[in-house]
């Protein structure tokens, strides 16, 4: 593939939080029009990830290639003419309590754009319609249910009919049912506007029904990068445990720990000296 068929490109990333580094060495190549899942445990780095690619952080060293330009090498205007062909679909949803359904997904028209109010409440109804919400334009946000929220996320990130869009845990908090219709429902984004997706996740059942491609994060680095299939299969032992959903061997690590304790007591008996009460030599 030549590098007009990747959207983005990561080189040699690096990201801290302080002296912290959460990521190291990143490298990945995401292609035009696909499904890339971002994967892993708790805490290994998948949402600081995804925070880099929308810009939200600047990373502290490497570099990141939006359709071949440098995005960390940006200034701020130029980062955000960038961030305005993005969507972005946040865990919570981050729905503006203040305002109704209708309003939250018109703000990023509003905002961003000079269209005439009636072209905005076109493209907004528009946009409620395919995410399964029109006739709700007027509830309010504590009036949705969570399913309803998230996918009232993802009205509001199709808003400006963006060219990429940012899911960060869609199905989190879901009932498995639920959680399909948004699986199907970033699928159905995907195919009708042949838009490129990053899917943060660790839902396996989400991953089987959305993902082209996905790359499997372990303490910040990348374990492997390919197919679900493909990572299904592959020999790195924790690819191996997470698709397998295998539990952390707590029993092996009692069992060395006592090991530890018991040769480091032999350690210091051996090393102290002979004296009285000592028996070492009966």
């Amino acid at each position: 593939m030549t590098n007009n068929d990747y959207i983005i490109q990561v080189r040699g990333l690096v990201a801290k939080y302080g002296e912290t580094t959460v990521l190291e060495d990143i490298n990945l190549d995401i292609r035009r029009g696909e499904t890339f899942v971002i994967l892993g445990g708790s805490g290994c780095g998948k949402s600081t990830l995804l925070r880099n690619l929308v810009g939200l952080m600047r990373p502290a060293a490497g570099a990141i290639l939006i359709n071949g330009e440098d995005f960390t090498a940006m200034s701020e205007d130029q980062r955000t003419a960038v961030r305005k062909r993005m969507g972005m679909c946040f865990q919570g949803a981050a729905l503006l309590n203040s305002m109704s359904l209708y309003d939250n997904v018109a703000l990023p028209l509003r905002e961003h754009t000079k269209l005439k109010e009636s072209t905005i409440e076109i493209m907004t109804r528009i946009k409620l319609d395919l995410v399964g919400l029109a006739g709700y334009e007027d509830y309010q946000p504590s009036e949705l249910s969570g399913g309803m929220k998230k996918r009232a996320g993802i009205a509001r990130a199709m808003a400006m009919d963006p060219e990429m869009i940012f899911y960060d845990e869609p199905s989190a908090g879901l009932d498995p049912i639920v959680a399909a219709g948004v699986d199907m429902l970033i699928r159905k984004m995907q195919n009708t506007f042949n838009l490129t997706s990053v899917v943060v996740t660790h839902e396996l059942a989400s991953v089987e029904l959305i993902a082209d491609r996905a790359c499997l994060l372990k303490a910040g680095r990348i374990v492997a990068v390919g197919a679900v299939a493909e990572l299904k299969a592959h020999s790195h032992p924790f690819a191996r445990q997470f698709f397998g959903r295998q539990p952390e061997d707590e029993s092996a690590r009692s069992e060395e720990f006592v090991r530890s304790l018991m040769q480091g007591e032999q350690a210091a008996h051996r090393a102290r000296p002979a004296g009285r009460g000592d028996t070492t030599g009966e």
